[in-house]
């Protein structure tokens, strides 16, 4: 895991700081930084908030790198998970969807998802705290992490 505030003020900063943590976690694995794995991860942070499908992810790595193939990028998403530089999600329609992973955060944020049109939207508030500290003191059970999804309509389909 990476250490909390790494994220910097300047955004060119930011990605510059995640390429030289994602070149160090590799090298440390044994990997390279290569220019299949920048680009996937550069279409990651460009796209944040979208929660691209693996698809989405090879359509757009494919313009900047028309030699990649499907399987290199199933690959490089796998690794960048268990790296723990992205996060895999699942919305429940039916494909692996992904998204940068906020090291700030303790848990995953929630996602509010319409049955209309498909949007996702973030919920950034945790509002399971409370509810988390009793359910350990009545259980003896220490919760890592939770994952809370909404379905319903959002605002432009009511």
């Amino acid at each position: 895991m990476f250490e909390k505030g790494y994220y910097l003020r300047n955004e060119g900063d930011k990605v510059d700081n995640l390429m030289d943590m994602l070149k160090e976690k590799l090298k440390e694995k044994g990997y390279k930084l290569t220019p299949q794995r920048r680009a996937t991860l550069d279409i990651i942070i460009d796209n944040q908030g979208q929660h691209l499908n693996t698809e989405e992810i090879y359509a757009l790595v494919k313009e900047k790198c028309p030699e990649i193939g499907l399987a290199t990028v199933y690959r490089t998403l796998q690794l960048l998970d268990e790296m723990q530089m992205i996060s895999k999600i699942n919305l429940d329609d039916g494909c692996s969807r992904y998204e940068l992973n906020d090291h700030d955060e303790d848990h995953q944020h929630h996602h509010l998802i319409c049955e209309s049109c498909g949007t996702i939207i973030e919920v950034e508030l945790d509002l399971l705290e409370h509810l988390e500290e009793e359910i350990e003191k009545n259980h003896d059970f220490e919760i890592k992490d939770h994952k809370v999804k909404f379905f319903g309509i959002c605002s432009k389909c009511r």
